[in-house]
């Protein structure tokens, strides 16, 4: 094997064991935060500040992803708390699109490296076709390609509510006999996921309660669970995206995205996706590519090509919507990063 490949197959599995590392610790702390802040956060409270109903609603999703300092993969666990929330689908597709995109990690390093002039361009454009691309899959009624396991088990209407509660048979001191847990009752439901038991009751009526676990071992054993069936997603992925930015030069890129090529854009835009790089990676690599001969605006499109989608992400989206959520979201992404091209390069 020569010297050449060995460097790049040790720079594949250096950015595999890294990215492994990485993505696991925050796909589980951020899970975690999500499970501890629908905790405590009731679901009708995220409902209304992420409303589909008004412009609010878009625009604190877009201030909501612009302070959270995640990648594209790692936002996968608070969107996946946003729709278990049945917070808006137009502002929580809008919180996807912004939050690898407008981070405070990638902003201050735009302002660093490009300066303010550019900066504000970029947040202008990813800003625009973020908010305007939530509202328009909202309109075109994109939810519905949600997959249900998205939601957890269906909800079972009791006691005038719906809960989502374990169907086992439980015993009634009171009667003798065995209930369903989703009995009607004239008492409350407590936690919804917690084991039910029935209390006696000298009038010969059963009173379902709920006994809750330890809440923080709970939240932990959803976190868990949760990561445990997306694990295989994540880890074919970074495979992907490992050997991808193992073994694709940079002055490859250079060739097909130069100045010179009228296609530049377009394979810039192309090429980001499946080339899985970190906000903290990917702006300091354009800039050494514009140095090398990259126009201005296919370094743009590369930025938001692999700051605002990737392999990884995509296939970790597959366990949560159907092919045609993701043709649009793959769709957006592309659009964005082609219309900011063009835009760069008339201004700049």
């Amino acid at each position: 094997m020569s010297p050449e490949i060995l460097s790049m197959l040790e720079e594949a599995l250096g950015m595999f064991a890294f990215l492994g590392i990485e993505l696991t610790a925050l796909f589980l702390v951020v899970s975690f935060i999500v499970g501890v802040i629908q905790e405590f956060l009731p679901a009708n409270k995220i409902q209304a500040i992420l409303s589909s109903k008004s412009g609010k609603g878009y625009f604190s999703a877009a201030i909501l992803g612009g302070m959270t300092p995640f990648c594209s993969c790692s936002t996968i666990p608070m969107l996946t708390g946003l729709l278990k929330a049945r917070a808006g689908f137009g502002p929580t597709i809008t919180f996807l699109f912004t939050s690898p995109l407008l981070n405070p990690i990638i902003i201050g390093l735009f302002l660093a490296t490009f300066g303010l002039n550019v900066t504000l361009m970029y947040a202008s454009v990813a800003l625009v076709v973020s908010v305007a691309a939530g509202y328009l899959l909202e309109k075109m009624n994109f939810a519905r390609y949600i997959r249900p396991e998205v939601f957890g088990d269906k909800p079972v209407s009791s006691c005038g509510a719906s809960v989502k509660i374990k169907s086992e048979p439980v015993s009634s001191s009171c009667v003798g006999s065995q209930i369903p847990a989703a009995a009607s009752c004239r008492g409350s439901i407590g936690k919804a996921e917690g084991e039910v038991a029935v209390s006696s009751c000298c009038d010969g009526t059963a009173t379902v309660s709920a006994v809750q676990d330890n809440r923080w071992a709970r939240i932990w054993k959803e976190t868990w669970s949760q990561f445990k069936s997306i694990f295989p997603y994540l880890l074919f992925g970074i495979a992907i995206g490992a050997f991808t930015y193992g073994f694709m030069p940079a002055d490859l890129i250079v060739k097909y995205a130069g100045v010179d090529n009228p296609l530049a854009i377009p394979i810039a835009a192309v090429i980001g996706v499946p080339l899985y790089i970190r906000a903290e990676a990917v702006i300091p690599l354009s800039a050494a590519l514009s140095a090398k001969g990259m126009s201005m605006g296919a370094v743009m499109a590369l930025i938001i090509g692999s700051a605002g989608a990737s392999l990884t992400e995509v296939i970790l989206l597959k366990s949560m919507f159907r092919k045609q959520m993701i043709a649009a979201f793959l769709l957006v992404i592309f659009s964005m990063a082609i219309l900011a091209g063009l835009l760069f390069n008339f201004f700049f």
